[in-house]
């Protein structure tokens, strides 16, 4: 990257990481760190994917949260947390309130899948739903520390949170003592600069690069003009790291420290979610994969040596691991979906059908048309969703098709 910050770093250093590891020791889990076959054939350099899925809560959160707290004085304690989160950062300061036996209120928006809602509320927080949007969420929530004394707890904006989120450097280094690139999801930037505090401290020569949703990337504008500006309407299925603006101490380290910040496209997400729990065998929400989507988009990039995709979260809604699922089989070429028309006789679909079999395509879903002016007195229109094993199969059922003598129109 070739952006550089002019403002000083602030004063979170390789100590403050260190001493969040001793208050974290018994607290958070050293996550598993997985070899990955596929993407190491890919990239020609061992991957390794460090688990923070599997971490307590299901995300790397409880690490800077739980520091966070742990760091109030008694008085601030008494009066009580706050926090705003449509997820992770919730279930990270809801279990590390009761762990420290402090009371935590936690502000959702109103359409937070209910899980996540859930979640919060059994590791011990109040739960208030408010606003259709995390900015609204978070206005109603500072107003509520503003007025009940409580601490708001920034979900990436504060040296502790940073401090907690670096602990996951320490550990990539000291289960990967080789490793020569770091990839990290982005959205504020609390564990991007975290980790690189820790990491560029002890190991200057590993790269630390940042991965950003296409749809929701702030960093590289905001490094470009050398300050955080805000992106209007972030767009990804990526909520974990769909956030508008920068956080400013994250920023002016990750200007600092990180060596680029690169973008992945919906499609790549949803193909890195699919390849987790097809071939590591492991559930990751869309920001926890967008690593792992770095890697498929370009993995040319990462040659030369070791890498390490942090999988920073696995807590996906069901209903929307469903849907994005099905995004990412198509994306990666295992549906397809054609029209085409064939003669208004009986035994006519069943022939169809008989070379789609024999071609081993599964048939999910057929329709018919009959009422189109553009038909024939004798013909129907046929639409068929068909499940496949990748692009080349999808090329050999087009071919079949046509052999059979049948004109595929889209």
């Amino acid at each position: 990257m070739n952006y550089r910050v002019p403002q000083p770093v602030p004063q979170v250093i390789l100590d403050d990481v260190r001493g969040a590891q001793k208050m974290l020791s018994g607290v958070s889990r050293v996550t598993a760190m997985e070899g990955s076959r596929h993407l190491s054939s890919l990239t020609g350099s061992p991957v390794h994917l460090k688990c923070e899925n599997l971490q307590r809560t299901g995300s790397f959160k409880l690490r800077g949260a739980y520091v966070r707290i742990a760091g109030l004085r008694p008085e601030q304690r008494a009066a009580g947390v706050v926090a705003a989160s449509a997820g992770n950062h919730a279930q990270g300061v809801a279990l590390a309130s009761s762990l420290l036996g402090v009371r935590s209120t936690v502000f959702m928006p109103v359409g937070a899948p209910l899980p996540k809602v859930a979640a919060t509320q059994e590791y011990g927080a109040e739960v208030r739903m408010h606003g259709q949007v995390v900015d609204e969420t978070l206005a109603a929530a500072q107003d509520y520390a503003d007025r009940t004394g409580a601490v708001f707890i920034h979900p990436f904006d504060h040296r502790d949170i940073i401090a907690g989120q670096g602990t996951v450097g320490l550990e990539i280094l000291e289960q990967c003592p080789e490793v020569r690139t770091i990839l990290v999801g982005i959205g504020g930037g609390g564990l991007a600069a975290g980790v690189a505090v820790a990491v560029k401290a002890l190991r200057p020569d590993v790269r630390v690069i940042g991965v950003q949703a296409a749809g929701a990337a702030a960093y590289p504008p905001s490094l470009k003009v050398g300050h955080p500006v805000s992106i209007d309407e972030p767009v990804t299925m990526a909520d974990g790291i769909k956030v508008g603006r920068p956080g400013d101490i994250p920023f002016r380290i990750i200007g600092e420290l990180l060596d680029d910040v690169r973008t992945v496209s919906e499609d790549a997400l949803s193909s890195a979610l699919l390849l987790c729990l097809e071939r590591a065998k492991l559930v990751v929400e869309p920001a926890g994969c967008s690593t792992v989507a770095a890697l498929l988009s370009e993995p040319e990039l990462y040659g030369g040596g070791p890498v390490v995709a942090v999988l920073s979260g696995g807590n996906v809604d069901p209903l929307l691991l469903q849907r994005i699922l099905r995004h990412g089989m198509a994306a990666a070429g295992r549906y397809l979906s054609l029209r085409l028309r064939v003669a208004d006789r009986p035994g006519a679909l069943a022939g169809l059908l008989a070379v789609l079999s024999g071609v081993d395509a599964n048939v999910l879903d057929v329709s018919h048309v009959r009422t189109d002016p553009r038909l024939g007195l004798t013909e129907v229109e046929v639409e068929l969703h068909l499940e496949t094993k990748g692009p080349e199969h999808c090329a050999e059922v087009a071919r079949k098709l046509h052999a059979a003598g049948y004109k595929v129109m889209s």
